[in-house]
């Protein structure tokens, strides 16, 4: 049995054919182990998304390999879907449903039956401090009770990797550090996360693992105290990382 929850093996992503073709992923190769609290960084249009889409299935690699909890994501799509639960950075939702069907629509869409699928949106609902909003239309939310109900939908189907794409956008500060809260509790209980964010300060508290993509290309990767060498915070070293591999790129 691997120690790893995901394994992305010379991932190429390309988008169009021909001369109008596009290569978004370039050749990554990306491990991370079961257990992890794990920041994926990079400028906007560096391939983070493009990744996050083949892993769950949003998107089809055009080469390349990709495993969750031993489930190859392409080869066995149903049962690799199962294992990971995404919450995206826009809000994908019916805004007229509360977070109580949120949660019911998606167990439903897993084929959770009736009992397991109340039990555990209770669950969910208590664990995110829902209940007085369980039943308030997801519009009338507040940003933090929305990325809430999205945690809450995300982690319905019980998956082995939960992915967050930026889960504190447009969240105030107060109900930003709730989130980190929760996000600390679930990696605690043992659940595996992949963070994607613009917040550096978010990733440095809640990450032990983190890389960096810029260009398509894993362009540094280590621990958070490795990126913390020397008194720097993971900010500065993203910068230097990044602005490093821009002018490279440009030379």
């Amino acid at each position: 049995m691997s120690d790893y929850i995901l394994e992305i093996k010379d991932l190429i992503k390309d988008y169009g054919s021909g001369k109008s073709a596009s290569r978004a992923v370039n050749g990554i190769n990306l491990n991370i182990k079961k257990g992890s609290f794990f920041g994926l960084l990079g400028p906007n249009g560096a391939g983070k998304s493009t990744t996050i889409h083949c892993i769950t299935g949003i998107a089809q690699p055009t080469a390349g390999q990709i495993f969750i909890n031993g489930v190859d994501v392409v080869k066995d799509y149903k049962l690799a879907r199962t294992k990971v639960g995404l919450s995206p950075q826009e809000f994908n939702v019916d805004i007229f449903a509360t977070p109580l069907q949120l949660m019911d629509y998606m167990a439903g869409y897993y084929g959770i039956d009736s009992k397991t699928r109340k039990d555990r949106i209770e669950t969910l609902i208590e664990q995110f401090d829902l209940q007085q909003h369980r039943d308030v239309k997801f519009q009338k939310l507040s940003g933090g009770l929305k990325r809430r109900a999205m945690l809450g939908r995300a982690l319905v189907h019980t998956p082995d990797l939960l992915i967050l794409d930026e889960p504190t956008a447009g969240v105030d500060v107060e109900q930003r550090r709730d989130l980190w809260q929760y996000l600390k509790e679930l990696n605690a209980g043992g659940k595996t996360i992949i963070l994607t964010s613009h917040y550096l300060e978010e990733i440095q508290y809640l990450c032990n693992e983190i890389a960096i993509i810029n260009h398509g290309q894993i362009v540094a990767e280590g621990t958070k105290e490795e990126f913390m060498r020397d008194g720097k915070s993971v900010e500065d070293t993203y910068l230097e990382i990044t602005r490093s591999a821009n002018s490279k790129k440009h030379d």
